[in-house]
């Protein structure tokens, strides 16, 4: 084998690897079957709130901000799901990553976010909540199932919908 395939070769490999690396760093440490993080954290009317409060419901933790063309944009679909799923069971619980308190709050009214679930980490991606599920990128959402545990993460719509509609119809 001449040289410089044998650099190529290495060279494809090391490449390889570090995307590898960098896809596992973004990963959430918790994947579906895994109990969710139990937290505190104070929502946007000042009332303290545990995670665990909502034990028995189906709950989407979604991670976003208002600065956040893709979390903006998905938003309309998670007021959706909502509307058609609350009075069965499921609660939102939002974690936004913002600088900006006033930009938060006005996100949150301009795009109908109406559940009263709603906390603002203003450290980048350093805050409590992000930092305990590991939170690299936003928009995140993970579906918790009514005994804490995760059932996914950033699932499509559809399967939400589906899963919704399957569990919370008895």
């Amino acid at each position: 084998m001449n040289k410089t395939l044998l650099r190529n070769l290495l060279f494809a490999a090391g490449v390889g690897l570090l995307i590898f690396m960098w896809y596992k760093y973004r990963q959430p440490d918790f994947i579906g079957g895994d109990m969710a993080p139990d937290f505190s954290a104070t929502l946007e009317g000042g009332r303290e709130f545990k995670l665990s409060e909502l034990r028995g419901k189906y709950v989407v933790l979604q991670f976003w901000g208002s600065w956040c063309g893709p979390c903006r944009q998905e938003n309309p679909t998670l007021v959706e799901l909502y509307n058609k799923f609350h009075d069965k069971g499921l609660e939102m619980v939002s974690v936004a990553i913002e600088s900006n308190a006033d930009a938060w709050q006005r996100a949150i009214r301009q795009d109908g976010l109406n559940w009263p679930y709603h906390v603002m980490e203003n450290q980048d991606f350093g805050g409590p909540v992000s930092t305990m599920y590991n939170i690299r990128y936003i928009p995140s959402v993970f579906l918790i199932g009514p005994d804490g545990k995760i059932i996914g993460h950033n699932l499509s719509e559809a399967h939400v919908d589906r899963l919704l509609r399957d569990k919370l119809a008895q």
